[in-house]
């Protein structure tokens, strides 16, 4: 394998691993709130993909990208506001179980709204055929776009968790909801909040990757199940574990081309996961008590 060669397939990997990473923080956020995976992180995605390509029709860019973050973020509030909170003190498998229920609900919605087609967001710098050059490696600059993304995702929540008080207060709802209960603060709204952020994250990883892979209303499975992979590698509730393990199995993928058919590329996620879960169930990197 040429020098070339082996650079393109870097690059590729490195842009999937981070839209996997932002997948795996959406997770790794509602999980520090409530113990639950929300296996509809993989429709915010979606969402935030289409509802930018429809905005986009009638806005500039950048407004339509803003108007799927913000527009997602609605939905994900909506979604803990009006089916997690009524609920009084709910198992966490009771919890999963409706996670999943909204996931299919979001996206029969999708397709009712949208169709099967599949869509796509113009690239945010150039064009589709414009590349950039590094030793006769080509790659698109929207793979610049999905690192970029990736580091502005961690460095906000990490800014926000230790320096905003609303992100202290999520802290220390992760680390001992009746603790943070009984010193006033109101860990409802906080949960509520979880689910806005961690949708709004998904919103905007769907519009960063939307130029790449395209957008369809059944893109969100997929998705969470990355997503839910690398939060598991990188140890629930670490946000640079996850950009850790997001990086290893986009690379994992990128490169197992070489020697397995592509039809076996999506099944590579399963295998880690299992086998992180047999050999340490804390992840990689262990996992965390609180965000970050």
């Amino acid at each position: 394998m040429d020098l070339s060669l082996l650079l393109e397939y870097v690059f590729a990997g490195v842009a999937y691993g981070g839209i996997y990473a932002v997948v795996a923080i959406g997770f790794n956020i509602i999980y520090n709130a409530t113990d639950v995976i929300n296996f509809a992180q993989g429709e915010f995605v979606m969402l935030g993909g289409m509802t930018a390509v429809s905005l986009h029709s009638a806005l500039p860019l950048p407004l339509a990208i803003l108007g799927a973050v913000a527009l997602t973020m609605l939905v994900g509030a909506a979604i803990e506001i009006c089916l997690i909170r009524r609920l009084e003190s709910p198992s966490v498998l009771r919890m999963i179980i409706i996670t999943i229920g909204v996931s299919i609900l979001i996206r029969e919605a999708a397709l009712h709204l949208w169709g099967d087609g599949v869509r796509a967001l113009p690239h945010f710098t150039g064009s589709e055929i414009d590349s950039i050059s590094l030793f006769n490696a080509r790659f698109s600059p929207q793979v610049l776009w999905v690192l970029g993304t990736c580091g502005l995702v961690v460095g906000g929540l990490t800014i926000f968790f230790h320096l905003a008080p609303a992100g202290r207060k999520m802290r220390a709802c992760a680390a001992n909801r009746t603790a943070a209960r009984l010193c006033g603060i109101d860990t409802r709204n906080l949960v509520t909040l979880s689910f806005a952020i961690s949708a709004g994250i998904g919103a905007l990883a769907g519009c960063v990757l939307s130029p790449i892979t395209q957008t369809q209303y059944d893109m969100g499975t997929g998705l969470a199940i990355k997503g839910f992979t690398v939060a598991v590698l990188g140890g629930l509730g670490s946000s640079m574990g996850a950009v850790f393990a997001g990086m290893a199995l986009g690379l994992c993928e990128s490169f197992s081309i070489c020697v397995l058919p592509a039809a076996f590329k999506d099944a590579i996620s399963i295998v880690l996961m299992l086998g992180v879960l047999f050999v340490k169930p804390s992840g990689l990197l262990g996992a965390r008590s609180g965000p970050g």
